[in-house]
């Protein structure tokens, strides 16, 4: 068993159950499954934004405890400024969000899996796990 580390897009899917998460679904079945601490940070923030009512929640914190939270260090904390930086040196600047889940991905060398590919080009030592056409 492996660990993967999810994008936000992906918990939104099985949060929303979008169809979309069915195309994932070789890629998390019988894995470890991992969030960054900012992805926690962006569904919590989407349940402020939207006034989810308690029900909503709770359905999101039993989805949370069904994965590991990574949480952030000081070298995750450079990690993400590399990730910042590399993207910006291509010209291709990047979220704050989307670098911590990025260097998240990359400090804990894990494979990312995201329905938003794109985000995530030209970041050294990433790997990106799609079902994105």
């Amino acid at each position: 068993m492996n660990t993967v580390l999810l994008d936000t897009n992906i918990v939104s899917f099985i949060l929303k159950q979008d169809t979309r998460q069915k195309l994932y679904e070789p890629h998390v079945r019988g894995q470890i499954l991992a969030l960054s601490f900012m992805t926690v940070a962006e569904l919590y923030q989407w349940a402020t934004f939207y006034e989810w009512g308690v029900r909503r929640v709770t359905e999101l914190e039993q989805i949370l405890a069904r994965h590991v939270i990574l949480p952030f260090d000081i070298e995750l904390c450079r990690t993400w400024a590399k990730v910042r930086a590399e993207r910006r040196n291509v010209g291709l600047p990047i979220s704050s969000e989307d670098a911590w889940v990025a260097a998240t991905a990359v400090w804990y060398n894990l494979p990312l899996i995201t329905h938003n590919p794109k985000d995530f080009q030209h970041i050294n030592n990433l790997t990106v796990i799609t079902e994105y056409s």
